[in-house]
């Protein structure tokens, strides 16, 4: 590998990460074709559905002839099935393009190598592995999706300087400060769903939307053993896609699907079903009793702790996480700790 392989992927992922929030489940892909050192086409995946990095980059080339003595850079091996769109391994053989560096190789099964093999028997030389952790990383939700086959957890609360996530009569608003409020919002714009048990809807009763950011809302998902409402929560309002995982019925109800299980609390069932439903990635906002749940079982990803100033003296005690620390940020005096689940 060259130098220049680095700094050509380097932009593919950059041009990658303009898909973020709008691909999912899908993974984000960036592509770059380059001839005589000279970029010449780039492109990225828009939107889940639409067309795939390497053909919006295709359709960047002036000059079809070029691609027969291009190098194209793309972040995730080129696809060599049908799915939404027709396979991108096919259209780079079919262009007869001269090289394809790759940085990671597909997970999904439907992939896996087999785009790898489609341009090496069509006699197109391939490299892979190129800033390979970079792209895992960018595209962890994906990789998480596909070989761990659940969804990307992430970990969200905010917490008083003296360790507690509510008072004791169970209200928590607000602990974090309004700059803080609204990186969450941009947050719960980059995920597939938002979860939170039954008691926070009752005692916080939230809308679990997108308010102080530009993005899409996440599908609210609920967990409560039984369906005993006695008030017109936010989260029934048929606003948004709701999922509510309960013991006592099956439905569709005003954007609303009620699904039956045995067990509110059988985690493992929860996110299997979710994974079905192709929910890649889930924000888990509490409360402190299903926190724990995820915790103890060691089913998270990814946690973001906000530490405020405020003290409470007593209430309900924050839950409690072993691992290092990755990133400390300051949010206009909140601090934000987030750690990975290695």
């Amino acid at each position: 590998m060259m130098e220049k392989d680095f700094v050509y992927m380097q932009r593919a992922l950059e041009l990658a990460e303009l898909g973020r929030a709008s691909v999912s489940p899908n993974p984000m892909v960036g592509c770059v074709i380059v001839h005589e050192d000279q970029v010449i086409g780039e492109g990225f995946h828009e939107y889940y559905g639409g067309p795939h990095a390497e053909p919006n980059a295709v359709l960047q080339v002036s000059n079809a002839a070029l691609l027969k003595e291009s190098t194209v850079y793309v972040t995730l091996e080129p696809c060599a099935h049908w799915g939404k769109t027709p396979p991108c391994a096919n259209l780079l053989i079919q262009h007869q393009v001269k090289k394809v560096v790759i940085g990671a190789v597909d997970s999904n099964p439907l992939v896996g190598g087999k785009g790898i093999q489609l341009l090496r028997e069509a006699g197109i030389e391939v490299i892979t592995g190129v800033l390979e952790s970079k792209v895992r990383e960018q595209n962890r939700r994906f990789f998480t999706y596909m070989e761990k086959k659940r969804p990307y957890i992430l970990l969200k609360w905010a917490e008083t300087a003296d360790g507690f996530i509510a008072r004791t009569n169970y209200d928590s608003k607000w602990i974090s400060n309004p700059y803080s409020r609204q990186l969450v919002h941009q947050w719960r714009s980059e995920e597939d769903a938002i979860l939170v048990g039954k008691n926070t809807v009752i005692f916080d009763n939230p809308s679990l939307n997108v308010r102080d950011w530009v993005g899409k809302n996440p599908t609210r998902i609920i967990l409560a053993s039984s369906l005993d409402w006695n008030h017109p929560y936010h989260v029934l309002d048929g606003s948004i896609p709701t999922i509510i995982f309960n013991q006592e019925k099956n439905g569709e109800e005003a954007n609303t699907t009620f699904i039956k299980v045995k067990d509110c609390k059988d985690i493992s069932d929860i996110l299997r079903r979710l994974q079905e439903k192709k929910i890649g990635s889930i924000l888990i906002e509490g409360g402190s009793q299903l926190l724990h749940s995820f915790i103890a079982l060691d089913l998270w990803d990814e946690a973001r702790i906000f530490q405020s100033t405020q003290t409470f003296g007593d209430g309900i005690h924050a839950p409690k996480l072993s691992g290092t620390i990755a990133q400390k940020i300051d949010v206009m005096g909140d601090k934000l700790s987030i750690y990975y689940n290695h």
